[in-house]
């Protein structure tokens, strides 16, 4: 499987961190890495983990500032794409066609190939403009799955609440992880 994860600047690169992480576990499983500016600084900001620590995850890196990069072109093969944490600049982007990075236009060339993209959206409150974004997107078919967590699983940590997102993100691409605990039902 190729699958690209796009990380803006929002809030959460924790989710991403581990997103990788997981996506590094599967040997069918070769991930294309495109990060942000401000995707970097929060790297910085919020966690103590170096950007070549965070790059060594992905099999390949691009520089979002690259829109000639080959996950801007509907040639190359995926079976996904992953934004997360998407900022709502980015979700703003691509909900209207703005593909002036290399994450808005990936994210174009996934909706307009008829691929899977799922966006995590981070921010709250949300506007009526945040929300009517969300909703266009959903309507055309991309995954939108924010961040919330899920309390039925008794999390023990915060990153119980972080790999149970990654589960949800993954399921989204028929990927099953065993690291977090799903609803057994009673």
């Amino acid at each position: 499987m190729e699958i690209i994860v796009g990380v803006s600047g929002a809030t959460g690169i924790v989710y991403a961190i581990n997103l990788l992480r997981a996506l590094k576990d599967r040997d069918n499983v070769n991930t294309h890495l495109i990060m942000s500016d401000w995707a970097k600084e929060n790297l910085k900001i919020e966690t103590n983990y170096s950007l070549e620590e965070v790059e060594s995850l992905a099999a390949v890196v691009y520089d979002n500032k690259n829109l000639g990069a080959k996950t801007s072109s509907g040639s190359f093969i995926t079976d996904g794409m992953v934004i997360v944490p998407c900022s709502m600049k980015t979700l703003s982007s691509i909900a209207n066609g703005y593909d002036d990075n290399l994450i808005s236009r990936t994210a174009g060339v996934m909706i307009k190939e008829g691929r899977k993209l799922i966006l995590s959206p981070r921010e709250t409150p949300l506007s009526a403009i945040h929300i009517e974004n969300m909703l266009k997107l959903s309507r055309i078919g991309v995954r939108i799955v924010p961040p919330m967590p899920a309390f039925y699983n008794h999390p023990q940590s915060i990153e119980d609440m972080i790999n149970h997102h990654v589960m949800k993100i993954l399921d989204q691409l028929g990927i099953n992880v065993d690291k977090a605990k799903r609803w057994q039902g009673y």
